[in-house]
Formats: structure tokens, C-alpha cells, sequence
């Protein structure tokens, strides 16, 4: 090894539950790396072998069997660099979220995971014991400490590998994407280099996992906390990190400057956060591709360009379904945009289908006056017929609705809310007008008009009733959007937000349909989750409860 190290992250995206491709997959890229970058030190993600969050397969009676079956196989390869594999240990009726190191067919080392996360969407602790010990390996002379994730977060793993006189640490990860969440690991990882004084590889998972999207940014940072390597986001890549030893007994190790992907605006983290997310979910679930509902409106035709950017056009199916409501703009817009995206474009007019449930209904709405009931039945006329096209032709439905109206409930529960996925579950309508202006504009060297400019400039409408627009029924979406941010994202209270400014009634008007709609919200399909309080796994509130809105 001489007088420098040579680590590879290995920013991989693994699949939950398959040990047996997990396993190849680190085999073939210690491979790879020892290969094209005559690595050292492979360094994989936490939990690379069942994939993170394993959740209750964790509880699995075989899990044991099955991992240190992969386990042995890695370590029958005989490869000679040091491999940093994350795994759950099972020692007795105790498990930890621990790494193993392996190098030349023997388990050199193995590090046990101190501290748990249990907020937000992580649930360690009703897996995994916490260890206790620091590990410390001696690599061409040079004293590295390794963690996993959470024992980034807090100090007590550093000055413990400190004072056991770390030159250098390897921090492996399963670091789910929020918005602007690089640059809290970067102002994290400062932090604690500086404390430790000692430089920091910090390694991170990529991939969609259901609603989650790991986003990688794998980087390395020096005693000083200065980013001196930084990967690129949102995909795979096996990235070397070169790593000069101390210039003298004990002194820490060097990290010169190297590869640093480009920034990536808010807007660009966002839009590959959810094209991964449904590549992910579509064909780590096998479906052969995905079919949507285009309505003429800017949820639906960014929820296309999304889909065609994440699998390819010839893997969606847009289906177009008009009624008498429907203007002459959303058909043109509709098609238009099916046009440039190159996808299968149906149009199945719904008249002749609600004209039937009506028929069949009219006993039960005698002597009732016209309301929602049938604007919904329009809906759900909608939702039956996407999903027979999945059904019959193994398409997966993506919904369409946006943060916003699912906050309030402005969706029909088993008609637009029909489907298996939703892109935009955790994107407020005020970014969903971002994204499609950075789509046609900022997502490729060449501005691409995807998304028709009239759909972009048009009031947003249901189109469920004569000249329906949105805001007939909701605020404003800015003050609709801040009000819900302030509530489902910040928890502040009614009087708090109505102290900021905003109009009494309608503020309680607002956190009164966010409550009610809680039942709603629990049927409605996943999605990408992009905040720290995205409905589902990050906030949850009872279905049945009495909570006053107020202080």
C-alpha cells in the first residue's frame, strides 16, 4: 500500500429481501474496484445485504441462515482488499445493525451500531440492539475507526474513536433524500471531523425503497472539515478516494482534493428524486411499465414527463378519459404533450359509463339535489377504468394529485386517488409549477417544451363542473401551501399561524379539512417522499380523535 490508501465508495442500490443479488452485487464490484482502481478498502452502504429498511423481514427465523450463507460466499472469494459490508448480526436473542470487514477469506473485524434512530421514518429500535465497542483496524500503518449512519449524528462515536487515536474514519450509510439534505451531511460531517480531527469517508446507499429515495452524495471530507470528494447524486458509482497516510506517527490522514460532482439546484434534486423513485418502484416490483390518467392539467403532465424521464416512452400508456366538462384546451393539451413524449395515447370518453351509474342509481338520488356525489362518480368512472388497463395489461397506475390537495382532501377516495403510486404525494402545488417550469427549461442542455406553457399558465381545475376552477373551493395555493407547511410540517398550532398573518377563517378552515381527511389519506397510494413530515411514514395521526384546533 506504501504511503497512500486506496478507498472506494461503493454508492450501490440494492434491493430489500434479496440477499442472493445483494451478495453478487458486492462481489462483482470488490471486483470491479480492486480491478480499475486497485483498491484498498471497499467501503459498501449500511445494510448493504438485506437492503434498507428491511423492516419486519428482520424477524424473518431464516435471516440468520441466509446472511451468514452470503456472508461465507464473500469470504470464499479470498478478495484482498478490506471489505466494509453492512449486515444485521444476530448473537443470541439480541440483533445488531452492525459491519462486518472481510479481507483474504477471514472476518478481520466487525463494528455493532451505537445509536438507533426512532424518529421520522427510521424504527431501529424495534429491531436492533445498540452496541457499545468501538472498532479500530490498523491499515498500512494508519489507525481507521469505523460507524454506521446514525453514530454520525452524535458526538459520543467520535471522541470515542479519538481517544483511541483514529487517524481516520469510515462512516457507511442508508441516508434517505430530503430536500437540501446533502447540505446537512456536509455542515454534519464538518462538524464532527473538526471534533475528531480526523478526516471522514462517509459512504451512502442509493435507490428508491418504496416511499423512500436514498440519493447517495458519498463523500469524503478532511481533518478540517473541508468536502475534498464528493459523488454524484441519484446514481450508482464506484468512486476512489485517495488517501495519503499521516506525514508522522499518529498524525491524521490526508485527503487531497479530487472528484466533485456539480451542484444540483432544489429543483433538480426534487425531480430525480421522484424519476428514481418510480424507476425503482416500478421495476424493482416487476411491472412491465405504467399508465396514467392526462387530463390537460399540470399534475397529470408532470406526473408524464416524470414517468417517461424514469422508464422510457415505450413503457407508458396516457389515457385521455373526456367528459362533458372537459375543455377544448385540455383535450389539445392533453394530446399535444402525449405527442412530443412519444407515449401510447389513449382517449376513452366516460359519458356513456356515468350515464349508466346514474341510470342505475336513480332511485337512490330521488328527490336529491346535484352535489359532489356526482362529480365524484365522475372520478371514480375514471379510476375503474385505469385500473382494468393495469389489470389486464400488468400496468402500474400512477395517481396524480399533489400535496396540497391531498392535505385537504380536494381528491375522490377510489377514483383519482385509484392506483399504486403518486409521484407527486409529498410535492405542493406551488413546486409542482417549479418542476415543470425546470423541466422544459433546466433539465437538459436543450430547453424541451414537455409540458405544454398553457397548461403551465392556466387556472388548475378539476374540470368536474361548468367553468370549475380550484380556487373556488381552496385559498390561493401560495397561502393554502405556507399555511400547510407551517401546520403538517412544523406542527404549528391554529392561533400560531393565524399570529403570522393569515386570515382566521381561513386558517381553521384549512386545518380542519387536514384533519378530516386523515381516512382519506390512509387509502391513498404511496409516494416519493421529499420533506421531513410527507404523509405516511413521517406523521401520524389517528383516524378517530376529538383534537381541538386552536392552541
Amino acid at each position: 500500500m506504501g504511503q497512500q490508501i486506496s478507498v472506494v465508495m461503493a454508492q450501490l442500490n440494492f434491493l430489500v429481501g434479496d440477499i442472493d443479488f445483494n451478495s453478487s452485487l458486492i462481489i462483482e464490484k470488490a471486483k470491479e474496484a480492486i480491478q480499475e482502481n486497485s483498491a484498498d478498502i471497499i467501503a459498501y452502504p449500511e445494510l448493504a445485504l438485506t437492503g434498507y429498511p428491511p423492516e419486519d423481514l428482520l424477524f424473518r427465523p431464516s435471516l440468520s441462515i441466509r446472511i451468514e450463507k452470503a456472508l461465507q460466499r464473500i469470504r470464499d472469494e479470498n478478495l484482498a482488499a478490506y471489505l466494509v459490508i453492512g449486515y444485521p448480526e444476530r448473537v443470541g436473542n439480541k440483533l445488531f445493525n452492525s459491519l462486518a470487514i472481510i479481507r483474504h477469506g477471514k472476518q478481520v473485524a466487525n463494528y455493532r451500531k451505537q445509536h438507533l434512530p426512532n424518529y421520522q421514518v427510521f424504527d431501529e429500535q424495534r429491531y436492533f440492539d445498540s452496541g457499545t465497542d468501538v472498532c479500530l483496524l490498523e491499515i498500512a500503518g494508519q489507525k481507521v475507526a469505523f460507524t454506521i449512519c446514525e453514530d454520525m449524528w452524535e458526538q459520543e462515536p467520535i471522541m470515542q474513536a479519538r481517544s483511541v487515536g483514529a487517524q481516520l474514519m469510515i462512516n457507511i450509510n442508508a441516508s434517505p433524500y430530503h430536500m437540501n439534505k446533502l447540505s446537512e451531511r456536509q455542515a454534519l460531517l464538518r462538524k464532527r471531523s473538526i471534533e475528531g480531527g480526523f478526516p471522514i469517508i462517509y459512504v451512502n446507499m442509493v435507490g428508491g425503497q418504496d416511499e423512500l429515495v436514498f440519493d447517495g452524495g458519498s463523500m469524503a471530507v478532511t481533518a478540517s472539515g473541508e468536502c475534498h470528494c464528493l459523488a454524484p447524486s441519484y446514481r450508482e458509482a464506484l468512486v476512489p478516494v485517495l488517501v495519503h497516510v499521516g506525514k508522522s506517527p499518529g498524525s491524521p490522514c490526508e485527503i487531497p482534493l479530487q472528484q466533485i460532482a456539480p451542484p444540483l439546484s432544489l429543483e433538480a434534486q426534487v425531480y430525480q428524486s421522484l424519476v428514481l423513485g418510480v424507476r425503482d418502484y416500478v421495476n424493482k416490483n416487476k411491472f412491465k411499465g405504467v399508465v396514467l390518467g392526462l387530463s390537460g392539467g399540470i399534475d397529470s403532465a408532470l406526473t408524464l414527463a416524470i414517468a417517461v424521464d424514469a422508464l422510457g416512452s415505450d413503457r407508458v400508456q396516457a389515457v385521455m378519459m373526456p367528459f362533458t366538462y372537459t375543455s377544448k384546451l385540455s383535450l389539445d393539451a392533453a394530446a399535444q404533450q402525449a405527442n412530443k413524449q412519444g407515449v401510447d395515447y389513449q382517449k376513452i370518453p366516460i359519458e356513456g359509463i356515468y350515464s349508466a351509474f346514474m341510470q342505475s342509481l336513480e332511485e337512490q338520488f330521488a328527490n336529491t339535489e346535484t352535489d359532489v356525489t356526482e362529480q365524484n362518480l365522475q372520478a371514480r368512472c375514471r379510476g375503474v377504468l385505469l385500473m382494468a388497463i393495469s389489470n389486464k395489461k400488468g400496468l402500474l397506475v400512477l395517481t396524480t394529485g399533489n400535496k396540497s390537495e391531498i392535505a385537504v382532501g380536494y381528491s375522490t377516495l377510489y377514483g383519482d386517488m385509484a392506483g399504486g403510486f403518486d409521484a407527486l404525494k409529498d410535492v405542493s402545488k406551488t413546486l409542482v409549477y417549479s418542476l415543470a417550469r425546470y423541466r422544459n427549461t433546466g433539465f437538459s442542455a436543450i430547453a424541451q417544451e414537455v409540458i405544454p406553457q398553457k397548461v403551465i399558465d392556466r387556472p388548475p381545475s378539476a374540470e368536474l363542473a361548468p367553468d370549475q376552477v380550484d380556487q373556488d373551493s381552496l385559498p390561493p395555493y401560495d397561502v393554502l401551501d405556507r399555511i400547510l407547511e407551517l401546520y403538517v410540517e412544523h406542527d404549528c398550532s391554529a392561533d400560531s399561524i393565524i399570529a403570522q398573518g393569515f386570515d382566521e377563517q381561513v386558517v381553521r378552515r384549512v386545518l380542519r379539512l387536514v384533519d378530516l381527511n386523515e381516512y382519506k389519506r390512509r387509502q391513498s397510494p404511496i409516494g416519493v417522499r421529499l420533506t421531513q413530515r410527507g404523509f405516511g411514514r413521517d406523521r401520524r395521526y389517528p383516524i378517530t380523535n376529538a383534537w381541538p384546533i386552536g392552541e
